[in-house]
């Protein structure tokens, strides 16, 4: 059997709000009220299609509470719009927010969903300009809009590129000084099988050292992990998810590259705690 399941296939991720926030991240809803780690990032923090995502076994190693604040299809500014990231920061002992890709978020040239930071959901009339002989109706998510662009219009497609990454840097530094207390980043490097790496490169898409070394000073230490052939080429082994979701849950870290992070992590977060 290619998929492994109880009921209808799917985990149960117990979604839950904090506060006055109106996302939905993994629970069960914890206790804020005592000391914990807030864990902030996208679907790789989240933890999707894996039972013991690198939050909990992190929780595990460290004897404290991590919270998961990670949020399905989110980029930067899912977390840079919500007001309730200051507040978690202000009760957490320390915070770790994974570094997400430079596509999903708006800019000059696209507009993104402000939750489901993956879905493209318009292009301005820069991006017109520069990209005019394009049907923008056609594009749903970031990525195949980006890959599109790129084999259409090589000769374009560096300016966009340069846009993404300096928007990055700043959007990135806007959340790093709205989060309180102290900072861990977790760069998580390319997740997937070899075999599935497209034309724009490895996972967080178009983050380059240079623009890491622009927000390390706003932290206290960053974590750069770099998954193990073996953790990448394990597929969907050890995943919960059911017979139709095979393909989405093959692009997702599976259960060896969160053991993989939060045994990395574990130790640079005992020392700063």
């Amino acid at each position: 059997m290619a998929f492994e399941y109880s009921g209808d296939g799917a985990l149960d991720y117990f979604p839950c709000r904090y506060g006055k926030s109106k996302l939905l991240f993994r629970g069960p809803r914890r206790n804020l009220e005592t000391p914990f780690v807030a864990a902030m990032g996208g679907t790789e923090t989240y933890g999707k299609f894996v039972a013991d995502p690198w939050p909990a076994l992190l929780e595990a190693k460290l004897g404290m509470p991590v919270v998961n604040f990670g949020y399905l299809n989110a980029g930067i500014d899912v977390f840079v719009n919500e007001p309730q990231v200051s507040e978690v920061s202000r009760l957490a002992s320390l915070t770790v927010v994974q570094l997400m890709g430079a596509q999903n978020m708006s800019n000059r040239f696209y507009a993104v969903h402000p939750r489901r930071n993956d879905r493209f959901l318009r292009a301005s009339n820069l991006m017109r300009a520069v990209f005019s002989e394009i049907d923008f109706t056609e594009f749903n998510f970031t990525r195949h809009l980006l890959l599109v662009l790129r084999e259409r219009a090589p000769d374009r497609f560096a300016p966009l590129v340069a846009e993404l990454q300096a928007s990055w840097v700043a959007r990135m530094t806007a959340m790093l000084e709205k989060i309180a207390g102290r900072k861990v980043l977790l760069w998580l490097g390319d997740y997937r099988d070899p075999s599935q790496r497209d034309a724009l490169g490895g996972e967080p898409l178009l983050v380059t050292a240079d623009m890491v070394d622009q927000i390390r000073p706003l932290a206290d230490a960053v974590v750069r992990v770099d998954p193990s052939l073996m953790a990448r080429s394990s597929g969907s082994a050890g995943m919960y998810f059911g017979p139709l979701e095979e393909p989405a849950a093959a692009t997702m870290p599976g259960p060896m590259v969160h053991a993989e992070v939060a045994a990395a992590l574990a130790p640079v977060l005992a020392g700063l705690l």
